[in-house]
């Protein structure tokens, strides 16, 4: 036997049930396929087979791609292949209920037409060239059509869930309709610092795609009856009646999402003469939060020294690390609530602190939290901040986590049980509320997770955080629709390096004082350097006396000494980082190659010592 699989009649043999094998499993098993990628990023998820599942009438999906043009654009044509297998897998999935059609849009032909005629976007190669379409179009039963104009290479983390999101469209027309009063110009609108109409903010862009918005007016007195969902942000000074109207919609089963601030730095308002701090730019419900059992401490901002965010201090100035800004991690967020379970980064700017009263009998459940390295600042301070590192300094951790956000339940009583004037009759108490609060409106601005380009016209996020999937989490779980949810999240906008955060935040904490004292002792150093030549006439710079020189000497020898000590610091703070580097390139480059060539090495000795 062993001397005919080394023949070459064995060797044929070999050769032809390969080749059989192959013929086999590509007629066979053409839809079998194993994956091995850490988020399961070839496999349809629990959301979609829901959505697909779901599906009563036919759908029709239109994969407009140009493979012709695309021919010599390898990078394009290896993603074009992963969305048509994507295609295919859910064609698969929903049990002929979707109809895929894949279209090659030739220059000039029928097929271009219909792709131009649904709103596809197309996109010239090199100037005068080909150009070349990559998009999706679909339609239902009702003619209804939903589009993905083209598809960005690199947005691909959200392949699934903008194809799952035209589908759920197309199967349900009707969308719910989240009502929406706003302190800030989320919707656009005219921008008084720059004196131009401003554009809507990214997040209210793609609620916009998943609901239908009802905008409603902070003086209204009733919420309508449509709505299921009223997302509030920055609710500054509303009339009782408002109030009263929001209370009535808690308690009649209406869902809340509700974001408020102690300093939104979003709010660009003009202070009026005598306002101090930060007051002007606060919002709060404080009645309503009392009989919802939960209070934002007045005031107070949280500062969180594990968490903060770096920011620029300009060109030459090394970063600084804001407590005030934070990027909260994975382990920052409820995981066993599906709001937060599957977010990775969520970041907020001056936010505030979120506590449940003694006493209520709601259920308050954090949903976003601090580190044990935070402590309360006043609201004020940030006003007037220009330096970070003075709040770095002034931080004396707690111990404590403090709530950012959570989710609210169980049963209350109206916060008005007289009612008000003018509405005696209505709802006094209910048996359970689902109200979502957050402490933080700057969360929402398009600074604090996305950058904002322009592709032919169309604004395309990229987003680095996960804020806006967390307000479309919050709003998709509160209209009862879960099933996008799972899908939205798969995507991993950053991996952080929490190791070498870590050590980031040890060595500053080593070193920063010391480096505050040299900084000082630098000072020191040249303000006498200038009182020494400042009486100096500039024609006689040089005509110092012996003991004058020997002083500039002795002080430009400490100048130097000092900014050499800085200079150690400065790379003391990146020493164990770059040690850890060395250590990882070690292991990659001689440890591993070696573990492996020793285990060849015993494995051959094993064989030979068996022979």
């Amino acid at each position: 036997m062993k001397k005919l699989m080394y023949s070459s009649a064995g060797l044929l043999l070999i050769a032809l049930a390969f080749l059989a094998f192959n013929m086999v499993s590509g007629l066979a098993l053409t839809n079998a396929r194993i994956d091995l990628t850490e988020q399961k990023l070839y496999t349809i998820s629990d959301g979609t087979r829901q959505i697909l599942g779901e599906l009563d009438e036919p759908i029709n999906l239109y994969f407009f791609y140009s493979d012709k043009s695309a021919k010599d654009l390898v990078v394009l044509r290896n993603y074009a292949k992963r969305v048509e297998e994507m295609l295919k897998a859910y064609a698969q999935a929903a049990d002929g209920k979707i109809k895929l059609h894949i279209v090659d849009p030739e220059p000039f032909s029928e097929d271009e037409d219909k792709a131009a005629e649904f709103g596809l976007q197309a996109v010239p190669l090199q100037q005068g060239g080909d150009s070349v379409y990559f998009g999706l179009a679909g339609t239902n039963s009702v003619d209804d059509r939903q589009i993905i104009p083209f598809f960005p290479l690199d947005q691909e983390e959200f392949l699934e869930y903008e194809i799952s999101r035209l589908v759920q469209s197309l199967a349900k027309p009707q969308r719910p309709v989240v009502g929406v009063m706003s302190g800030l110009p989320i919707n656009g609108g005219f921008d008084m610092q720059t004196r131009q109409p401003g554009q809507p903010w990214m997040v209210m862009e793609e609620i916009r795609q998943l609901f239908q918005i009802e905008s409603i007016k902070p003086s209204v007195d009733q919420i309508p009856d449509k709505v299921s969902v009223l997302l509030l942000v920055h609710p500054k000074n509303l009339s009782q009646q408002t109030q009263y109207a929001i209370d009535q919609f808690v308690l009649r089963g209406g869902k809340l999402l509700v974001f408020v601030d102690p300093y939104s730095e979003a709010d660009h308002g003009v202070q009026m003469p005598g306002e101090m701090g930060g007051e002007d730019k606060a919002s709060d419900l404080p009645a309503l939060f009392k009989a919802w059992g939960l209070e934002m401490v007045p005031g107070k901002v949280v500062g969180d020294g594990a968490y903060a965010m770096s920011v620029s201090m300009g060109e030459g100035q090394r970063p600084a690390r804001h407590v005030g800004w934070l990027s909260l991690p994975k382990k920052a967020l409820d995981a066993s609530d599906i709001a937060t379970s599957s977010l990775e980064t969520v970041t907020v700017a001056t936010a505030g602190i979120l506590r449940p009263l003694e006493g209520a009998k709601t259920h308050f459940a954090p949903l976003i939290q601090s580190s044990e390295y935070a402590m309360p600042f006043d609201a004020g301070i940030f006003a007037t901040l220009r330096n970070p590192d003075v709040l770095m300094r002034e931080l004396k951790p707690s111990g404590d986590r403090y709530a950012i956000a959570a989710r609210i339940g169980g049963p209350v009583q109206s916060a008005f049980p007289d009612g008000i004037e003018g509405h005696k009759d209505g709802l006094k108490a209910a048996d359970n509320i689902n109200v979502i609060v957050v402490a933080d409106t700057d969360m929402l601005s398009d600074r604090m997770w996305v950058q904002v380009q322009d592709f032919f016209g169309q604004r395309v996020p990229q987003p680095w955080a996960d804020n806006s999937g967390f307000a479309i989490n919050a709003l998709d779980n509160l209209t009862g629709s879960e099933a996008l949810i799972s899908v939205r999240s798969r995507g991993r906008f950053t991996r952080p390096f929490t190791v070498v955060e870590s050590l980031q935040r040890e060595a500053e904490t080593r070193f920063r004082e010391q480096e505050q004292v040299l900084q000082q002792r630098l000072a020191d150093t040249e303000e006498k350097l200038a009182s020494l030549q400042k009486n100096q006439d500039p024609t006689k710079a040089l005509e110092l006396t012996p003991e004058q020189q020997a002083t500039l000497q002795q002080f430009m020898q400490e100048k130097v000494r000092i900014r050499k000590e800085l200079r150690e610091v400065n790379y003391q703070l990146n020493a164990d980082i770059e040690k850890l580097g060395r250590t990882l390139k070690l292991i990659n480059i001689v440890l591993v190659p070696l573990v492996l060539t020793l285990g060849v090495l015993l494995l051959w000795f094993w064989r030979r010592r068996r022979a």
